[in-house]
């Protein structure tokens, strides 16, 4: 049985098992939430929590050294980054804007009795004269994000500069990686069971209110995701990749359900760059920058879903949030985008960063780890449908360079 079949089966079963006993029998409910939901969930929300710094750290040291040589970078690689920095930040504010709109969060629900009393969070000025870290070790064992990631941008930039000379460094720090995300597949396989107890809990001392809740956050979630795709990417192509947006969505579009079945951009890369290349008339050297380099720091999905999130939570909690803090939402969730790796389930260890940085409970992850495997599977579609757009766009403007004929003599 697929991992996806068993996170449905477990969320399916902690919504009814939650519902039943929050009606039928609460008494029991209280007892077993004591010792079988919230153990379930406290360690499926540990051990994500575990792996936030470290992956961070390897995430976005290896995507900021697999730019190469900063000199060789030229044209291409400028277009491409801030191509991918542009429709983040609108991603975002795609998010941000629609969770305010609807409020999803917005009900009368019980969290559990959470003892949460939000802080003030920094300043705007604060939050960027502090990103440059003092001290990195202590920025990691405090769980500083902004910090980390400045720290590790420096180091994939040295990586990159030095090139042969640190090779031996940027092996290790890509075997870490793997180790990372050979545990995160490992962790994803204890989803479901965390799926279940969190979802459980949640509905079970929340109620209908609760299961509402959750479902608005899914339905402003997919709509961001799906308004992001026909406004943003759809007016790329068209004015700035001179292609009709019909034929671009309907060439891509196996790429795209390939990804939806996987979760994983990483793993849908071959088939991502095959299709831009046949279907899209994207050239091979164009596909081969812009799509890897995609796979590892064009978020888009990802950054939607931490937006809402952020919002949806905060609203929850009864938190307002300042004009500085959403700023610091949008700085932290394009930043995070950059570092989440294109494999399943990675993108709930980043929201845990963004809650962390705007002094909101990572508990409440818990109101929506339910759903997030469906909504992983619909924003990784979306996720190399961003990057495919940012390949055909800069393939239209390299047109004028020659890279295209050039192609088509190395072809």
């Amino acid at each position: 049985m697929k991992l996806t079949t068993k996170i449905f089966i477990g969320l399916i079963l902690g919504a009814v098992v939650g519902l039943t006993l929050h009606f039928a029998a609460p008494d029991v409910f209280t007892t077993l939430d004591t010792y079988v939901f919230s153990p379930l969930g406290t360690v499926f929300l540990n051990l994500i929590k575990m792996l936030v710094v470290p992956i961070v750290f390897f995430s976005i040291t290896l995507g900021t050294a697999s730019l190469g040589d900063p000199k060789k970078l030229g044209r291409i690689g400028g277009k491409t980054i801030a191509f991918f920095l542009a429709t983040t930040t609108i991603a975002i504010s795609i998010a941000i804007s629609l969770a305010y709109i609807f409020q999803p969060g917005n009900i009368d629900i019980d969290t559990q009795g959470a003892e949460y009393e939000s802080q003030k969070a920094p300043t705007v000025v604060e939050t960027f004269t502090n990103i440059i870290p003092t001290n990195p070790i202590q920025a990691m064992t405090e769980g500083n994000m902004l910090q980390i990631i400045a720290f590790s941008i420096f180091i994939g930039l040295a990586l990159a500069i030095l090139g042969k000379k640190t090779e031996g460094i940027y092996k290790l720090i890509d075997q870490g990686n793997e180790i990372m995300m050979y545990l995160v597949n490992l962790i994803m396989r204890f989803a479901p069971y965390g799926a279940f107890g969190l979802l459980a809990s949640a509905i079970g001392t929340m109620g209908l209110e609760g299961a509402k809740a959750m479902f608005m956050y899914m339905i402003v979630v997919i709509g961001a995701l799906f308004l992001h795709a026909i406004v943003t990417y759809a007016s790329a192509v068209k004015f700035l990749g001179n292609m009709s947006p019909v034929a671009f969505f309907k060439g891509f579009f196996p790429a795209m359900t390939v990804a939806f079945s996987t979760s994983s951009s990483s793993s849908t890369l071959p088939i991502s760059m095959k299709t831009a290349q046949e279907n899209l008339n994207v050239p091979k050297p164009i596909s081969s920058f812009v799509q890897p380099l995609g796979a590892t720091i064009n978020m888009d999905g990802t950054a939607i879903m931490q937006g809402v999130a952020t919002i949806f939570i905060a609203q929850v909690y009864g938190t307002e949030l300042g004009f500085g803090a959403l700023v610091m939402v949008v700085l932290t969730a394009v930043l995070a985008s950059i570092g989440t790796a294109g494999v399943p389930g990675v993108g709930l260890i980043m929201l845990a960063m963004v809650l962390n940085q705007v002094s909101l409970p990572v508990e409440g992850i818990a109101l929506i780890i339910g759903i997030d495997r469906l909504l992983d599977m619909t924003r990784t579609a979306l996720n190399i449908t961003g990057d495919a757009a940012c390949a055909v766009v800069v393939s239209e403007s390299e047109k004028k360079h020659g890279v295209q004929e050039e192609a088509r003599m190395q072809a």
